[in-house]
């Protein structure tokens, strides 16, 4: 499966055989659902960037701040053990926890990218 980027915003590449022809939702939009099809790559990009595009001047016109793919806020569940590790080493540090994880998934970059 492959991926579209455009303006922030990212969407899958999809096959169906059935009606022969490409499509895909873009992701992380759990409130506002965007889909595009097109029966070629370029049909199908153009239908996603204006899908996005259309939404975003619909939020425009509304007044509405656009949502974005994914806020930047993640709660994990990890072991008491680890979690007092953490906040150990904050305090040590003069650090937040978020600071520590947030240093931590960046310089590992490469585990994470697609």
């Amino acid at each position: 499966m492959g991926t579209l980027k455009y303006k922030g915003y990212s969407g899958t590449v999809e096959y169906s055989e059935e009606d022969n022809c490409l499509f895909g939702k873009v992701i992380g939009m759990n409130k506002n659902l965007i889909n595009y099809e097109g029966k070629t790559v370029e049909e199908l990009k153009a239908d996603f960037e204006a899908g996005i595009d259309l939404y975003l001047d619909s939020c425009k016109d509304r007044g509405v701040k656009p949502q974005k793919p994914y806020s930047g806020s993640l709660n994990i569940r990890i072991p008491s053990e680890v979690h007092s590790q953490l906040a150990l080493k904050a305090q040590l540090t003069g650090r937040s926890i978020n600071a520590i994880i947030k240093d931590l998934l960046t310089s590992q970059q490469n585990l994470i990218n697609v």
